[in-house]
């Protein structure tokens, strides 16, 4: 069974396997466009944006040696939470997932790079790279699903212990990097089957420890005694850039993954035989666009194109904005719409989705505004489809015409 077939999405029958085919050949090309266009340009702006961030980072330890003053304390914090976010997002997030590679700089690439986060490199490209941009949104093998702790789709069952996710997400968010790391390590599910301990558990544990504790001696030893007399203050500034930068990030990450209208997949719906086209589709249905300014896409480290990520996912990030239109502009042809928003308007979705899915199904419904439109269009598909199949002469560009024209309206 492909995932065409997932009763969950009828409305991916409107396409044939041959449908899906081409436009993975489409994607396939603007793939192709950009590969061959690498180059000298792109070299300069991921060397100028760590250029860039070191000096934003050297500049605020600086003046957080003075950070007894008030003024030096805003700045000083301001600067380095930003310098934070950069690395983190635009420049460890995509050198990490070997977006730039191909330049054969030993100093940046993937297998060499370090940053400032509490995961292990090589435990967060296992966990990211090889496990949830291959199995996307896919339930029970995309651990970045929720993150083991959440319910995300209706799908799930509901439990008791759901009423708490809310405050787990909170928690999660302040304390990002931390439940990254875990993340990564598997903590969740080795605590779940204390019985069936992986024998290289203890060695990655061992490597996070000593990565946290790097971070931590930086942050909160080094850096505060530094600043003489002023190391109380200096220590609360790390510690709010610290969490300035988690919310962020958990932020970004939730804008890209959880808000209403993204798809989620059930294990039996997807074949192990999944074709590239299929990928391709699961990809642009599970992930959400933020609309918004360059600085802001600089600031998201480019994952406000979240689904342009997700479909090209080895492709420099500073490339993303160029495919945006042009993956819309597909998606909107072959039928699907381009989930973007602005970021408040994707937070606030995100946000409900965790509040909704923590109480049984149906509990929230009179107070969702944009599921009644929904599940109205996904009605009239049913309907499309069955005419579909019951009357397979009609031109497959009919149907698609009239399908795009019930998902536009409301």
């Amino acid at each position: 069974m492909t995932v065409l077939a997932s009763p969950a999405h009828p409305y991916f029958r409107h396409l044939t396997l041959a449908d899906v085919e081409q436009l993975g050949g489409e994607l396939d090309q603007l793939r192709e466009q950009v590969l061959a266009s690498r180059g000298a340009a792109d070299a300069a702006y991921i060397r100028r944006v760590i250029g860039t961030q070191r000096a934003l980072e050297l500049s605020s330890r600086v003046v957080l040696l003075a950070s007894r003053n008030r003024a030096a304390w805003l700045l000083g914090s301001a600067m380095l939470a930003t310098a934070k976010i950069l690395d983190n997002m635009e420049i460890g997030h995509n050198v990490l997932h070997g977006q730039w590679d191909w330049m054969r700089d030993p100093k940046i690439h993937s297998t060499t790079w370090d940053w400032d986060h509490a995961s292990p490199p090589e435990q967060w490209k296992r966990a990211h790279n090889e496990v949830h941009h291959v199995y996307t949104n896919i339930l029970g093998k995309d651990n970045d699903l929720g993150y083991g702790i959440m319910r995300v789709d209706e799908a799930q069952p509901w439990e008791p212990r759901h009423l708490a996710q809310p405050l787990w997400n909170l928690i999660n968010a302040v304390i990002f990097e931390y439940g990254i790391a875990m993340y990564d390590l598997d903590l969740g599910e080795t605590l779940r089957d204390k019985r069936h301990i992986a024998p290289e558990m203890k060695p990655r544990v061992g490597q996070m420890l000593r990565k946290v504790r790097k971070q931590v001696t930086k942050d909160y030893i080094v850096h505060p005694l530094l600043s003489g007399r002023a190391w109380r203050s200096t220590f609360t500034a790390n510690l709010t850039a610290n969490v300035v930068r988690n919310l962020w990030s958990h932020s970004v990450i939730m804008c890209g993954h959880f808000p209403e209208g993204v798809a989620t997949f059930e294990q039996e719906a997807v074949s192990e035989e999944e074709t590239r086209g299929e990928w391709y589709l699961r990809q642009m249905l599970g992930s959400a666009d933020i609309s918004g300014p360059p600085l802001l896409h600089l600031l998201t480290g480019n994952l406000s194109h979240q689904i342009e990520h997700h479909l090209f996912p080895d492709l420099p990030s500073n490339r993303y904005a160029e495919l945006a239109p042009q993956v819309r502009s597909l998606m909107e042809r072959y039928g699907f719409t381009y989930n973007v928003a602005p970021m408040p308007q994707q937070v606030a979705s995100a946000w409900h989705k965790v509040l909704r899915l923590s109480l049984p199904n149906g509990w929230l419904e009179g107070t969702d505004r944009t599921n009644a439109p929904r599940r109205v269009k996904e009605l009239a598909l049913r309907v499309l489809q069955h005419h579909r199949r019951a009357t397979t002469r009609q031109p497959a560009s009919e149907l698609n015409s009239v399908e795009s024209l019930v998902r536009d309206t409301h």
